[in-house]
């Protein structure tokens, strides 16, 4: 078994949007053969908090507009790891030194990595907005 045709959409628009926000280290990992509660974990990191908030509304205004809406929010208050569950892929949204710290990377190893083309930054992104939010104050 492999990961959903829709898990690999989600993942597909969960990782654009990361790195539309300048997430660092965005991996998408093929967990369909461990767990049969998801496909995919997309894990992404930031240097800080504020950062992992603009990262985290930001995936979900695209997976919104994708048709999908989290069914579960954990984290978001601390702003140190908010994980995001859409049931056919959880995104994990990690401060840099929780993600070292927790080595969720090192935890699945095991699982095979999904090259996403759009975990890179979109081109056609407003590259004059250099602020995480928007606020270039």
């Amino acid at each position: 078994m492999s990961a959903s045709a829709q898990a690999l959409e989600l993942a597909k628009v969960a990782a654009g949007a990361a790195a539309n926000k300048k997430a660092r280290e965005i991996v998408v990992l093929d967990v369909s053969e461990q767990l049969v509660i998801t496909d995919c974990f997309v894990i992404a990191s930031a240097p800080n908090e504020r950062q992992v908030q603009a990262i985290v509304d930001e995936v979900e205004e695209r997976l919104r507009l994708a048709g999908s809406k989290p069914i579960r929010r954990e984290g978001a208050r601390e702003g140190r790891w908010v994980l995001l569950d859409f049931v056919d892929i959880v995104v994990h949204i990690q401060h840099s030194e929780e993600r070292g710290f927790y080595g969720l990377d090192r935890l699945w190893k095991d699982c095979p990595r999904i090259d996403i083309p759009e975990a890179r930054v979109d081109p056609l992104a407003d590259e004059s907005d250099d602020s995480v939010d928007g606020y270039a104050g």
